[in-house]
């Protein structure tokens, strides 16, 4: 455990005062010691109200989003993931929509303010840093801005090189050794598959490649495996990954900046990709405001962003953080790197998702639902990608557009869409299909 003066979680959480704004380390590594004592003192202090939470996707329980806790606890994450979806929507708790590079900006401009950071950290080192391991994201800004630093020390967290932290920067230590939430993915669909071949045929070898989580994701690193010398430069990655770094697809050595090296901000995944960050000199975990910066993704040559979506309308609108008004996930990172990777020299920008739902839905349509989010907007949108086909909207027309988002719609969607584009375009859309 060290030399270091450690507290209980319950001690700890006396640090907070009503009216707080709390940041928590995420994805697996949410500090779920400091959560429960929080939730523990809340039943005890009827005077604690007005805890604002904020935080990237979180796993495990989410206290902190409850109807039990309202006007206790108030949650506002950066992306909303399972575990507080269903009280975002009915709003007990809320979104704060961002561009994930945006996220350390509004706690370093005090545009968000940032009283308590509670995050989990690994065992120090010799010179005395320590390591955010799974979680680095915005905990950096939230560490450097908090007036309350809480570190969570637990042995379980890997020790990633890239940005790490001189544990004289928190005032408060608690010892835990809760294992990392860990996350298996679905196998790829058939449709996750084609989708895979498709996106993989615009990645040349020798690119870098961002891509998220996920079935789909897993599908594209399935399908990359006859690629050469790949390199990752992203937000997230999960265990598709490792199968192409062990069989030498993914080495970085054409990469133009951190050259070799895999660089990511934030993981979840198996025990697997845990351990393989640790003390792995080959990976760094970084500060969003780099891993996200669209001027430094632009400076790798051959860069390939590859980002999902829930639905893109013909004129190319991608929504991807909604249902129509329900809110489903969150912006992220998607157009950090669209921007960056259409900036980057042979970069390109990928929305790659199936044509339909799986309840048989269209995916591309004539309007977005009512309410959806726009994330990459369609001045911003590039390549789109479904498992009938990849198009390049850049540089095309609304009509040159909805022409080419038809072409790889579900075929059975596409009289549909056609009828659509007439009625919105007329008879120019006639002779445009000629």
């Amino acid at each position: 455990m060290g030399n270091l003066n450690y507290i209980s979680a319950d001690q700890a959480v006396r640090y907070v005062k009503s009216g707080d704004h709390i940041h928590l380390s995420a994805i697996s590594s949410v500090p779920h010691a400091l959560v429960s004592a929080l939730k523990r003192r809340a039943d005890e202090d009827p005077t604690l109200k007005d805890l604002h939470f904020h935080h990237f996707h979180t796993e495990g329980e989410a206290p902190y989003s409850s109807p039990e806790y309202a006007g206790v606890f108030f949650d506002q994450g950066f992306f909303v993931g399972p575990n507080v979806r269903a009280n975002v929507n009915a709003g007990y708790a809320d979104y704060l929509p961002a561009h994930l590079f945006e996220s350390q900006l509004m706690y370093r401009t005090g545009a968000l303010p940032c009283d308590v950071a509670m995050v989990q950290v690994s065992l120090p080192d010799e010179d005395g840093m320590v390591s955010l391991g799974t979680s680095v994201d915005c905990s950096i800004a939230a560490i450097e801005v908090a007036r309350e630093k809480i570190a969570v020390v637990n042995p379980h967290v890997p020790f990633a090189y890239g940005d790490l932290v001189p544990i004289s920067m928190f005032n408060h230590f608690v010892y835990d050794e809760t294992p990392l939430i860990t996350k298996d993915f679905m196998e790829p669909s058939e449709i996750d598959k084609q989708i895979g071949k498709n996106c993989s045929e615009l990645v040349p070898d020798g690119a870098c490649i961002q891509m998220g989580i996920g079935a789909l994701p897993n599908a594209l690193a399935s399908q990359l495996e006859g690629h050469m010398n790949l390199g990752i430069h992203t937000e997230m990655f999960a265990d598709g990954v490792l199968s192409l770094i062990e069989k030498g697809v993914i080495n970085g050595l054409c990469k133009t900046l951190d050259k070799g090296k895999v660089v990511a901000s934030f993981l979840l995944g198996s025990q697997k990709v845990y351990d393989f960050i640790d003390h792995n000199p080959n990976v760094l975990m970084k500060d969003i405001k780099y891993t996200n910066d669209p001027s430094i993704i632009a400076k790798i040559d051959n860069m390939i962003s590859i980002n999902s979506a829930v639905e893109v309308d013909l004129t190319g609108q991608v929504c991807a953080d909604s249902i129509g008004t329900r809110v489903f996930s969150g912006t992220g990172g998607q157009l950090d790197f669209v921007r960056g990777a259409k900036m980057s020299r042979g970069g390109k920008a990928v929305i790659a998702l199936a044509s339909r739902t799986n309840k048989g839905k269209p995916k591309i349509v004539p309007v977005l639902q009512p309410g959806a989010g726009v994330v990459t907007t369609r001045a911003d949108v590039q390549w789109v990608v479904t498992e009938w086909g990849s198009v390049n909207l850049y540089g095309k027309s609304l009509q040159e557009r909805a022409k080419l988002l038809i072409s790889i719609a579900h075929p059975n969607d596409r009289e549909m869409l056609e009828q659509a584009a007439f009625e919105r375009f007329g008879k120019h859309w006639s002779l445009m299909r000629a």
